[in-house]
C-alpha cells in the first residue's frame, strides 16, 4: 500500500488552515513510516484534501483505477457562511458540493467530534473517523529568545502587553470582535497575523479595517518561523472565529506556551475544557474581560495542561491514529 497525497489546489489554499492540514499529513506519514509516495501511478490509496473542481476529478479517477479514496472533511456549510463575498447566499448549494465530493471517498476523515456529527447530519452514508490535523510540538514551543526577535521585528517595547489572533480576514473569523475588544484595551497591542485574497474581503471588513484603532497592527501572511516567534512573544492568543472544524492556530498557541481564550462555540465543548485547557467567551465584553484576566494573573497551570493538550494532538499521535484507521477500514 502507498499513499499519494493529491496537492492540486494546494497553491489557492497553502496560505490557509486546509494548506497546513495537507502539511501536517505529508509530516504524519514521514514520522510514522507511512507509505507515501509521489507517483500517482505507484499509489493505491489517494488523499483529498480541498473542495475544488480539480478534488473531484481526481476522486473520480483515482476510483475508476480501483484506488481507495481518503477524503478529509475540512469544510462544512457552516463554517463556509459568513467567509467570503457571496458565501452565505452560496452555503446550501456549497453542502450539496461537498456531500457528492465527501462520499467519493471510501473513508472520511474529519479533524472532531463536532465536525463528525455535522457531516452525518447531512445524511452522509460514507464512514467518518476523527482525527485531529495535528500540530507540530517540536516545532512550536515556549521559546524565550524567540519572543524577543518577535518585539524586536515589530518595535514593541518588553513592558507591554500584546495579544495575538490569526486567521483569514472574514467575519466568520471574529475580525469585528477582534477589533472592537481592541478598542477596549488602548494600553494593550493587538496583532492578527493572516490574510487572504484581499480581491475576496468583505467590503465591510476592509472599511472596518482602514477604522481600526490605533493599538491594532494587521502584519498579513508571514512565514511560519515568524509566526512562532510571534506566539513566543505575546502575552495571549485570542481566537474570535464563529465557527472551526478545529483550528490549528489554537493548537500553535497552546503548544507555544501561552494561555488562549477562544469564543465559547460547539467545536471545543469535546475537547478544550474552560478554565482548564483555555478560557472562553463570547462577545466583547466577555473577552475583554477574559483577557484581563490573563494578562495580569496568574495561568501557569492553564498553560501546563494547554502545552500537554497539544501534545495529544502531535503530528506523531496523529499519525499514529491515521494508521490506526487504515488498518480499521481495510485500506493497509
Amino acid at each position: 500500500m502507498k499513499i499519494y497525497l493529491y496537492k492540486g489546489g494546494l497553491s489557492f489554499v497553502g496560505k490557509s488552515g486546509v494548506g497546513s492540514a495537507v502539511r501536517h499529513q505529508e509530516q504524519m506519514m514521514t514520522r510514522c513510516s507511512l507509505p507515501l509516495t509521489e507517483s500517482w501511478k505507484e499509489a493505491s490509496a489517494v488523499h483529498i484534501n480541498t473542495v475544488l473542481p480539480d478534488s473531484a476529478a481526481a476522486a473520480y479517477i483515482a476510483g475508476k483505477q480501483g484506488k481507495k479514496v481518503v477524503c478529509y472533511g475540512h469544510s462544512t456549510m457552516e463554517d463556509f457562511r459568513n467567509s467570503f463575498i457571496g458565501s452565505s447566499q452560496a452555503a446550501p448549494l456549497f453542502k450539496e458540493w461537498i456531500c457528492r465530493l465527501y462520499s467519493m471517498g471510501d473513508v472520511i476523515l474529519t479533524p472532531t467530534e463536532y465536525a463528525k456529527r455535522l457531516l452525518s447530519g447531512y445524511g452522509i452514508s460514507k464512514p467518518i473517523h476523527v482525527i485531529t490535523n495535528g500540530v507540530d510540538t517540536s516545532f512550536f514551543h515556549p521559546d524565550r529568545k524567540a519572543g524577543e526577535r518577535f518585539r524586536q521585528r515589530f518595535s514593541i517595547p518588553r513592558e507591554r502587553k500584546v495579544v495575538m489572533s490569526a486567521g483569514h480576514l472574514i467575519r466568520r473569523k471574529g475580525i469585528f470582535t477582534f477589533l472592537e475588544t481592541a478598542a477596549r484595551m488602548p494600553d494593550v497591542r493587538f496583532i492578527w497575523f493572516g490574510g487572504g485574497n484581499w480581491w475576496a474581503v468583505p467590503g465591510e471588513v476592509k472599511r472596518a479595517m482602514a477604522q481600526k484603532p490605533d493599538n491594532v497592527l494587521f502584519p498579513g501572511y508571514v512565514e511560519p518561523d515568524v509566526l512562532r516567534e510571534a506566539y513566543c512573544g505575546t502575552d495571549a492568543f485570542a481566537f474570535f472565529s464563529w465557527e472551526e472544524t478545529e483550528g490549528i492556530v489554537v493548537l500553535e498557541a497552546l503548544a507555544s506556551g501561552i494561555p488562549v481564550v477562544v469564543r465559547d462555540i460547539p467545536v471545543y465543548e469535546d475537547w478544550l475544557q474552560k478554565d482548564v485547557h483555555v478560557r472562553k467567551a463570547s462577545g466583547e465584553k466577555e473577552f475583554s474581560r477574559e483577557l484581563e484576566g490573563m494578562l495580569f494573573g496568574e495561568n501557569s497551570a492553564m498553560i501546563r495542561k494547554g502545552r500537554e493538550l497539544s501534545e495529544e494532538h502531535s503530528i506523531e499521535r496523529a499519525g499514529m491514529r491515521l494508521k490506526e484507521i487504515y488498518r480499521l477500514e481495510g485500506l493497509d
